[in-house]
Formats: C-alpha cells, sequence, structure tokens
C-alpha cells in the first residue's frame, strides 16, 4: 500500500495548525525579534514586524491552502512544486523543507529541555530530555495519525488556556499599577535606513512562529473533503494564531518595553512576574506552557515532515525505503523513525542557536516555491487572487536574504548539497 487513509476532519486540520503554530515561536521569538529593531528605539516596529510577518504568512497560506485544495496529496510544496514548476523546484522545495523543519524540530526540542529543566543542571541532562522528547512524539506519531490530533489537541487546549490566563494576569498587573512604565527609548538610535534593515530582519524571525499552518497541507492525504476542509483549516488556524501573537506583543511592550523583551530570554514569564509582583505560581505556568507548547509544536513538525521524506521517497528523490506505510496504523514508519534519529543526533550535538540558524532560510525558500506554483494555477483552481502569491513569493525572497547572515550561509550551502546530490544521482541513471 502507498497511499494514507482519510481520517482527519476540518476540526482536526485547525487542531494540528494551531498546534504547530502556537509553540517555542511565542515563548521565544519577540526576543530576538524586538533585538533586531532595538538599536531604532521605536518600541512600535516591533508591531510593525509582527504585522510584515503576518501578512507575508498570510499570502503564503492562502496560496498552500489553494494548491492543497487542487493536490490533496501527502508531500505539501514539494508536491505542488513538482506538478506546477517541474521537478527541480519541487525538489528545492521538499529539501528545504525537510532540512528546515529538522533543524525546527530539533529547537523545539532544545526549547523543551530549556524550560523543563532547572538552569544550574548541566547541558548533558537537557540534551537528554530533548532527545527523550523526540522518542516519546516518535513513538506517538508511529501509532498512527489519529493518536497524534489526539494528543495535539489536549496539548492546544492547555496552551492558550495558560496563554490567556497570563496575558490576563499580566494585563490586571498593568492596570493596578504593579508594573512601572517601561523605558522604550534605548541610548543608539538608528536612521531611516537601520529601521527599515531591523524590521525586515524582525518579520523573517517572527515569520518562523507563524510556519506551522501550513502543516495541515503536508497531511493533505489524510484530510477528509480536502478542497474544502483545507483552505477553511488553514485561514481559521492562521486567524486564531496572529490575533494571540498581537496581543502578546502588545503585552510585552506594555510590562518589559523594547529593551526588556529584546535582552530576555523568557519574554513573556518575565512579563508576568513583573506585573504580578513575584507570584509564585505566575511564571512557572508560563515556563510549563512552553514546554507544552514546545511538545505540541514537535509533535505536528515530525508528522508533516515524516509525510514530505515520504511523498519524496514515492517520486525517487529520496531511497525508496521511505514509501513504506505500517500495514496496522497507515503511517510512513520508516520515514518516521528515520527522521527521529537524524533529530536526535541534532538534540545531541548542536546549541539552540545552531539549531535554528538555517530554519528560517529553508522555510522561506519553500514558501516561495509554493507562492510561484499557486501563481501557475488555472481559473478552475484558483481561491485567492494572483496578487497575493505575487506579494507572497516578493515578501520571502526578502525576509529570506535579510536574515542573520549565519542562517542564509549555512541555508544555501545544504540546499546546494542537497541539490548536488540530485543532480548526481540523475546522472547515474542516463
Amino acid at each position: 500500500m502507498t497511499s494514507l487513509i482519510r481520517r482527519l476532519t476540518t476540526k482536526d486540520a485547525v487542531t494540528i495548525a494551531i498546534s504547530s503554530m502556537v509553540g517555542a515561536g511565542v515563548f521565544a521569538a519577540f526576543g530576538p525579534a524586538a533585538l533586531a529593531v532595538h538599536d531604532t528605539g521605536h518600541a512600535w516596529l516591533l508591531l510593525a514586524a509582527l504585522a510584515l510577518a503576518a501578512a507575508v504568512a498570510f499570502a503564503n497560506a492562502t496560496s498552500s491552502a489553494q494548491l492543497a485544495a487542487q493536490y490533496p496529496v501527502a508531500g505539501g510544496t514539494y508536491v505542488y512544486g513538482r506538478e506546477r514548476l517541474g521537478p527541480w523546484a519541487g525538489f528545492m522545495a521538499g529539501w528545504g523543507y525537510v532540512i528546515g523543519k529538522t533543524a525546527s524540530c530539533t529547537a523545539m526540542a532544545l526549547t523543551f529541555a530549556a524550560h523543563a529543566v532547572p538552569d544550574q543542571a548541566p547541558s548533558w541532562t537537557r540534551r537528554g530530555v530533548a532527545a527523550a522528547l523526540v522518542v516519546a512524539v516518535a513513538a506517538v506519531n508511529y501509532r498512527g495519525i489519529t493518536r497524534t490530533v489526539r494528543v495535539a489537541r489536549w496539548i492546544v487546549i492547555f496552551v492558550l488556556s495558560a496563554l490567556a490566563l497570563t496575558i490576563a494576569l499580566t494585563w490586571i498587573g498593568v492596570v493596578g499599577g504593579l508594573a512601572d512604565a517601561p523605558t522604550l527609548a534605548p541610548s543608539a538610535v538608528t536612521g531611516s535606513l537601520g529601521a527599515v534593515y531591523g524590521v525586515l530582519q524582525a518579520g523573517g524571525l517572527l515569520f518562523f512562529a507563524f510556519a506551522g499552518y501550513a502543516r495541515i497541507t503536508s497531511l493533505g492525504e489524510e484530510v477528509i473533503n480536502p478542497r474544502k476542509a483545507i483552505p477553511r483549516a488553514v485561514v481559521i488556524s492562521f486567524g486564531i494564531v496572529a490575533a494571540i501573537y498581537a496581543l502578546v506583543a502588545v503585552t510585552l511592550l506594555a510590562v518589559l518595553g523594547l529593551d526588556g523583551t529584546a535582552y530576555s530570554t523568557a519574554p513573556l514569564a518575565d512579563a508576568v512576574e513583573l506585573a504580578t509582583s513575584g507570584t509564585a505560581w505566575a511564571a512557572p505556568l508560563v515556563r510549563v506552557a512552553a514546554t507544552a507548547a514546545s511538545g505540541g509544536a514537535l509533535l505536528a513538525l515530525m508528522a508533516g515532515v515524516g509525510r514530505t521524506i515520504f511523498a519524496m521517497a514515492r517520486e525517487h528523490d529520496l531511497p525508496g525505503v521511505f514509501t513504506a506505510i505500517h500495514p496496522r496504523y497507515s503511517v510512513p514508519h520508516k520515514a518516521e523513525i528515520a527522521l527521529a534519529g537524524m533529530i536526535v543526533v541534532a538534540v545531541l550535538t548542536l546549541d539552540l542557536r545552531g539549531a535554528i540558524g538555517f530554519s528560517g532560510f529553508g522555510v522561506l525558500i519553500y514558501y516561495l516555491v509554493a507562492n510561484l506554483s499557486a501563481w501557475t494555477q488555472d481559473r478552475e483552481y484558483r481561491l485567492y487572487p494572483r496578487a497575493l502569491q505575487a506579494f507572497g513569493a516578493l515578501g520571502c525572497a526578502t525576509l529570506a536574504v535579510m536574515l542573520p547572515w549565519p542562517g542564509v550561509a549555512i541555508g544555501t550551502g545544504i540546499l546546494l548539497l542537497g541539490a548536488t546530490g540530485r543532480a548526481l544521482r540523475l546522472r547515474r541513471r542516463i
């Protein structure tokens, strides 16, 4: 058997997409993004960067939804690129996704461990916890996609509840005068060119937090009535998460200011602790929510990456062994096992900064191909105007090159390495 069973409803698809987006990003992405605009001296530029990231992500979301409705099979943009632009475009999208999201999985596991393990514990303890989490998540995914959805649903409920309580407590503290007014202006202020660069780089970093909306398109072969369910699920989940991120950003700036947000490793925990005058259980609640969100995002991420590996193997761009589907659980189990092995090796050897260095670059390349693919679709399958796809493609290309140069360099090198490998395989076939 080389096809998957359709079991997921629209509600299931929304659950997976939200759990993919509301992960480590909401707890960790705002610090690096605030640092990118820090020298401008304008806190509102963080909100501008968030709006830019959201706009590009929405354009990408509509392109992904439109394509998934026409091609409801496993593999996401890897399949769309092959069908609309040719095998090479599909390969670059799929390879960028696998590499970028494997790095994202590594980052999620390390983020989980950073919040779950006390600060004074040795680094090998954190790495061991991260590796154990990867094995546990792989075991859940191995048992079937419906189990993945069931676990993800409970995680989403808990994380959203914890976020709502955290934000409510923080604003109660702000209104009650428990938190001092933040200092919004740093000592150095750059000119307009620096502000533009800062917003673009911050937008690229914040885009990382939005990228989970298309996870459901990678599971398109398992969604019931995909032409209606997938576009609806993508738009619903994106709207919910965008509203959450906007509220979090405003809350952080209201309590910590630009300086405090930029130099905090756990901005939400610091904000709620400050606003509640050190209430004993408030900051730990955020820490627990962060571990749950990271674990939930890892659960959905690994499911999506495994399906992309499966799809690439089915087209002979990866070894054929990864096309195997478990006879009982109907999952690409060998792809899942290989992915888990790669992530375990990564969490034992890389740090968090190294893991996310090229992840954003790979993801943006993936969505660049998605927008270009959606541009070519016929009127029969067009759900959104071409202007959105043009904006999405331009936005992806711009944010990708504006990311910190180490991530761009590493991402470019990995993509070229994959392309070279494919070219050599094709040459052997001739």
